[in-house]
């Protein structure tokens, strides 16, 4: 059998690495043919386009909706962003319809691969992956751009023959719309286990040096983008200004890029925490396991919103398959995954004060931190990849029980 994934995004995007692209390479290791039909944010500077990466065929057709450069991301105007729309989803469109594939599954449902899916279908059947609520996720300009991608992201209840989404809040949402409960798969993100099953024994001696990191002291970690619609990580700075006055020798490590990050380091400035804040950048994702190994707890800040609500943070995950424990709000499925308490805390979220009392009882409670790190250990196998992957080829084994019914 083979599965063409259809994104509208690169694999080295958040969604990229925390989901299709090891769910990719874990179906060809159970003897699946998989391809990737994508967007990047730097098309027109790809020296290769199309290749075979880990038995995956990867096949760049066009430009994303946005650009990344370093630790930056750039948004395209109204006018470019129609021309590059219409033109994404041309390619893509066209690559679906040559495709060979025996199924077609969109990963995140947005405009240019749904109506990719539609034109170049065929006749097979289609599944959708939901790991966001896309209308709310994404930064528009104009209204008219998020009733577009709301349309689309609502209209694939008529078009894909099964669901998989990655929350409870997810699942509900497309009930709500008239999807079969039992058509829906929920399936959480994971990690890749040749790059997460050691992590915890990685030396960290070289990143204490690099970003001049006193060993002794607590770390506080964010690892995710910088980017304040979706990630709220101005909550985790002021909330660091009651951490540090409390336990002066801590120090926050922040690693990822963004639209604002500028915006958080010149914040931190103004709060008078810049001297024990580190911004490194946007890291290659080969080295976060090595990232989070340097960190006494993370920290997933958020919001009650939509946006908290739909999403599975890739970055708790990381986080518990090294043994770090977390602290983030009490938003959708967090809690359930932190498991009451067993593996972290969940505070109320959208209070900075709250978020640094989350931070500060785990930091002075080191007896509580280890049993919560020796409990994320000894549970890691259900976030591993080839552990998850075998869910997805359940959705796609009962397909084909529909299909002879």
């Amino acid at each position: 059998m083979k599965i063409a994934f259809v994104l509208t995004q690169s694999l080295d995007s958040p969604s990229g690495l925390g989901r299709y692209g090891p769910l990719a390479r874990e179906l060809v290791k159970l003897g699946y043919e998989v391809e990737v039909i994508a967007l990047h944010y730097a098309w027109d500077r790809l020296p290769k386009k199309s290749f075979v990466h880990q038995g995956v065929q990867i096949h760049y057709v066009g430009q994303m909706h946005v650009q990344k450069e370093g630790s930056y991301k750039t948004y395209f105007g109204p006018g470019k962003l129609l021309r590059i729309a219409l033109t994404a989803t041309i390619s893509l469109a066209k690559a679906v319809a040559q495709s060979d594939a025996d199924i077609i599954h969109l990963g995140k449902p947005q405009p240019f691969n749904v109506l990719a899916a539609r034109y170049g279908r065929r006749g097979r059947p289609i599944y959708c992956d939901c790991d966001d609520y896309e209308a709310e996720t994404n930064k528009f300009s104009n209204v008219w751009q998020k009733k577009v991608v709301r349309y689309f992201e609502d209209s694939i209840v008529h078009l894909v023959d099964r669901l998989t989404v990655n929350t409870h809040f997810l699942q509900k949402r497309y009930q709500s719309l008239g999807f079969p409960t039992e058509k829906i798969q929920v399936i959480p993100n994971g990690v890749e286990r040749d790059r997460f099953a050691h992590a915890h024994a990685v030396a960290t001696t070289n990143l204490h040096t690099k970003w001049n990191l006193d060993p002794a002291a607590p770390i506080i970690l964010y690892v995710g983008t910088m980017g304040l619609l979706s990630h709220p990580v101005d909550l985790l700075l002021q909330a660091f200004v009651t951490i540090q006055a409390t336990i002066p020798e801590a120090q926050l490590l922040l690693v990822g890029g963004g639209e604002d990050y500028d915006k958080l380091q010149q914040m931190s400035h103004k709060l008078n925490i810049a001297g024990n804040t580190t911004f490194t950048g946007r890291v290659a994702p080969e080295k976060i396991p090595a990232y989070l190994s340097l960190a006494t707890l993370s920290v997933d800040p958020v919001h009650d919103d939509l946006i908290a609500q739909a999403r599975s943070p890739l970055k708790i995950v990381e986080s518990l398959a090294v043994g770090i424990p977390v602290v983030t709000g009490d938003v959708g499925d967090r809690k359930q995954m932190l498991q009451n308490g067993v593996l972290g805390l969940a505070v109320p979220p959208g209070d900075a004060t709250l978020l640094a009392e989350g931070v500060l009882t785990l930091l002075q409670q080191p007896a509580m931190r280890k049993k919560m790190a020796t409990a994320a250990l000894h549970q890691r196998e259900q976030w591993f990849w080839d552990r998850l992957v075998l869910d997805f080829v359940n959705v796609y084994e009962m397909n084909k029980i529909d299909e002879y019914a």
